[in-house]
């Protein structure tokens, strides 16, 4: 398992893709697989800076996992912010015009819709929140 400890801000949003990124590319992971989780990883890494310690910062720990026998990356975003559980959040009804639907929420429903699984915890004072994707190869 490899981890980036990085301060939860906009501006290191590269930084975290890249650091995604390059686990992916160590497993030739495929461009389109590499996509679906880099929109679920910006999605939620954006989440965090905006929301998670609003309106000061703090710190966010991204980890990267991949297990060779099953071929499924997991990447796990653990900050100590406001508790918040999205896969609690109802998705959208997408069948309604922009117009008609409440505003937010797209962005956690795209990031679920972009995985094979998302899973959240509280634990120790901590969110921890793990995608799960397979890598097919």
């Amino acid at each position: 398992m490899k981890e980036l400890r990085i301060e939860a801000t906009l501006e290191n949003l590269d930084n975290v893709l890249a650091f995604v990124d390059a686990g992916l590319e160590e497993q030739d992971c495929p461009i389109k697989v590499q996509m679906q989780l880099d929109v679920a990883v910006e999605e939620l890494y954006v989440n965090i800076s905006h929301y998670a310690y609003a309106p000061d910062t703090g710190q966010a720990v991204i980890e990267f996992d991949y297990n060779e026998d099953t071929g499924i990356v997991k990447i796990t975003f653990k900050d100590s912010g406001t508790p918040f559980d999205p896969t609690a959040k109802a998705d959208p009804d997408t069948t309604l015009s922009a117009a008609e639907r409440q505003i937010g929420g797209l962005g956690i429903y795209m990031a679920k819709k972009s995985t094979d699984e998302m899973s959240y915890e509280y634990k120790d004072n901590m969110n921890i929140l793990s995608i799960f994707k397979k890598l097919q190869k």
